[in-house]
């Protein structure tokens, strides 16, 4: 059990690290990066047409790249903590006790991508503008998962005095509570994005804006955690966020130059208002519609015959709990109905019927020479 306090808020949580489901116990860091990934798909899902994409084509990306996610994550702090696995390789894929690397995670996360944009032959970096985007929800969720294994908080080095101070077992002093910050400042980062990129100026624009605004925060919140990964007397993450923002600045910079020097005000800089992007669209619709009427086809030859009265019973029985009568009971149910339908002798209903048959025929007789002669007058009009 892990106990975290906020004095200044007078708030105090007591949290298990894990769940029991069926027996088996689970890391609630495992259940708040699932449901972080879980609703980063459904932004996607809601926002890819916006992209110039259809959501079945980016399956296999999403797929793969959580997968390769995970393993760039956990590679990239286990080659910067290679003393702690060294001497126990075994340990390299217990992921329970965390050892998980946000930037790895990006990087293994892109290169998977890549191969599977390059197999389907589709261009990567708008999808990279939408990926960012959604990036940042599972981020700001995920960020959580620290707070009940009460880690990635302020080195106690550096003293917290504003009202987010947090009191961590084990620690005399307050610390700041860095997973706080970067979860809020992810979230704040998502609903920025989200509005700012309807009106994105060229594909690639969300990415960079998701360098220098996750890597500003970065670079300022690594310099207060007390368990930074270290490449000799530097923070590694650190390192790599200064880098990014500057890199990201500089090219960000370098693409605004070149659109307003562009004199071809038609030229298109984003893929999802490209004739290629509109004809993606409208074929994958196409074999969508396709494959459900090969369903449908396929359904109406298992389905399509006439079942037999014994199949209809058990059927009706099985589906709905109906017992339907047998076939001499529906027939003597048949002639009962058709009796009471039929009240009247069957010698009077002949005389009646020809009767007014032999009217009818009387009347047409007599109308029709007056008939003739209307057309004939009519015909003679009409010559004239």
């Amino acid at each position: 059990m892990n106990t975290v306090t906020f004095p200044y808020l007078g708030l105090t949580f007591e949290m298990n690290p894990t769940i029991e489901i069926f027996g088996l116990n689970i890391a609630w860091y495992a259940v708040i990066i699932v449901a972080g990934m879980i609703l980063a798909m459904v932004y996607v899902y809601c926002r890819v047409k916006q992209f110039g994409y259809d959501f079945d084509q980016i399956m296999e990306v999403l797929f793969f790249g959580i997968i390769g996610g995970i393993v760039g994550a956990r590679l990239y702090y286990v080659i910067f903590s290679w003393e702690d696995y060294q001497d126990n390789l075994l340990e390299i894929f217990n992921t329970r006790n965390g050892g998980l690397a946000i930037y790895g995670g990006i990087i293994g996360a892109l290169l998977a991508a890549l191969i599977v944009f390059k197999v389907k032959k589709l261009p990567m970096i708008p999808f990279l503008d939408l990926a960012m985007i959604a990036f940042l929800l599972g981020q700001g969720i995920g960020r959580w998962g620290n707070f009940i294994n009460v880690e990635a908080y302020g080195d106690p080095s550096i003293p917290c005095t504003n009202i987010f101070a947090m009191e961590v077992p084990g620690v005399d002093s307050l610390v700041h509570p860095c997973f706080l910050y970067e979860s809020v400042w992810c979230l704040l980062g998502f609903v920025l994005f989200h509005f700012l990129s309807k009106k994105r100026r060229f594909d690639g624009e969300v990415v960079l804006w998701y360098c220098m605004w996750y890597g500003a925060e970065r670079a300022f919140v690594e310099g207060l955690r007390g368990d930074s990964l270290m490449l000799g007397s530097f923070r590694v993450s650190q390192l790599l966020s200064i880098l990014l923002v500057v890199a990201a600045a500089a090219v960000y910079i370098y693409m605004m130059v070149k659109i307003r020097r562009n004199r071809n005000p038609e030229r298109i800089w984003v893929y999802a208002d490209t004739p290629e992007s509109e004809k993606n669209l409208a074929d994958m619709e196409e074999e969508r519609r396709e494959e459900k009427e090969k369903a449908r086809k396929k359904r109406e030859a298992k389905h399509g015959r006439m079942l037999s009265s014994d199949e209809v019973h058990q059927a009706a029985q099985e589906e709905f709990g109906v017992v339907l009568p047998s076939e001499d009971e529906q027939e003597a149910n048949d002639d009962e109905t058709k009796e009471q339908a039929d009240p009247l002798p069957e010698t009077e209903q002949p005389e009646e019927i020809d009767g007014q048959e032999s009217e009818a025929g009387s009347d047409s007789v007599e109308e029709q020479p007056v008939q003739e002669k209307t057309e004939q007058e009519d015909n003679h009009g009409t010559a004239h």
